[in-house]
Parts: C-alpha cells; structure tokens; sequence
C-alpha cells in the first residue's frame, strides 16, 4: 500500500466521517478545559500533536517551539486545493482576527503536505493571502508524513501529471503551546463560533 495513503488508520476514518471525532477526554475529572469542550475525541491514549520542525515562507527552518507561543490554531491542507482549504483557511482567518480584536493572542498555521508543488515561497504566499499573520509551513516529504501522523492526518494523492487533487482530512486543530490536541473543528463551524470556542480555552490555560 502507498505510504502517503496509509498515514493512519485513525486519518482514514478521520477523512470518512469528515474529520469528526478524533480523540476524546474519557472519565478525566481534572480536565481544566471540561466547560469549554465542544468534541469528544479518541486517541487510544496516545496524545494527539505534538512538536515539529518545518520551512516556513522565508525558507528559514522553523520550530513548533518558536511559532506555537499561543493557544494555536493549525490546519493541514494544500495550496492547490480548489475550495476546501481556501474556505476553511479564510475561516481561520476571520476567527483569528475576531480574537485579536478581544485582545487574545493566538497562532494561525497552514501545513501543507503537498511538498511537491508547495514550495517555502508558495505556502508564504497562500498563508498571508488570507492573514498577514499566518504562518505557512512545508518541508520534505518525510518530515511533513511525520508531522501528519502526529495529527492523525489523512490525505492522498488523486490523479496524475501536474494538476493532481489530493484527497484529504479538513479538521483545524487547537493546541497548547507545546503542540498537544486539546479541541478540533469541523470545517461547518462559522468563524464566530469558533472565536468563542478558542477564547474559552485561552482563559482556562
């Protein structure tokens, strides 16, 4: 089976029920982020997220440690996706923005894990289309397969020659600083929601 298809079983069902439910936080009575939570994920007891050494747009190696400084809203896509990425990477976006104006902090990041056509100029480029203040990411493919299983992360290539779709997971992610999982979002939440959700989280920490 090809490597990139198989990154996961959990990013196969991930991609299946539309990048749903993930992990969860079961029987955990010390959860300090319990009236915040909106998903219930499972994870087999392996935390989801974790830390990752990518490019950034400038072609400067970058650490999760330096960039995820935060509460950390990460998203795995493509810039050659033809309306998925480009819709929920707006949303991120606009909920960033919405909690800058209520003075909370936080990381916008777009990993791409098609290393191929995205290159450190091209993610820079898709990344600050949207928010001058999100960080784009690419890499090898090893290190950006690496940074996949660690999110559970499904995507595959579909078709050949240059023009290739990649089918994938759509989740955006909200971690710690020190990159662990502690919500996700469906791609159907509004930007708003979100916000609220994030900011929820941000005071709990």
């Amino acid at each position: 089976m090809n490597k990139t298809v198989a990154i996961t079983a959990a990013g196969v069902l991930a991609a299946l029920i539309g990048g749903t439910a993930i992990f969860a936080y079961l029987g955990r009575g010390d959860d300090k982020y319990a009236q915040c939570r909106t998903s219930r994920i499972a994870s087999g007891g392996t935390p989801l997220g974790g830390a990752f050494t990518l490019t950034g747009g400038d072609g400067a190696r970058v650490s999760s440690d330096e960039i995820l400084t935060a509460p950390s809203l990460i998203y795995f896509g493509y810039t050659y996706c033809p309306d998925v990425c480009p819709l929920d990477s707006s949303r991120n976006a606009d909920a960033a923005a919405i909690l800058r104006e209520q003075g909370i902090d936080v990381a916008n990041v777009f990993i791409t894990f098609d290393p191929v056509r995205d290159t450190p100029e091209a993610v820079g480029e898709f990344a600050s289309f949207f928010d001058d203040k999100m960080i784009g990411l690419t890499g090898s493919t090893e290190e950006l397969n690496a940074t996949a299983r660690k999110f559970r992360v499904y995507f595959a290539k579909n078709g050949d020659g240059d023009d290739y779709l990649m089918d994938h997971s759509s989740v955006t992610y909200l971690t710690e600083t020190d990159g662990t999982v502690i919500e996700f979002f469906r791609r159907e939440m509004e930007a708003e929601a979100l916000a609220d959700t994030v900011a929820c989280y941000a005071r709990a920490m």
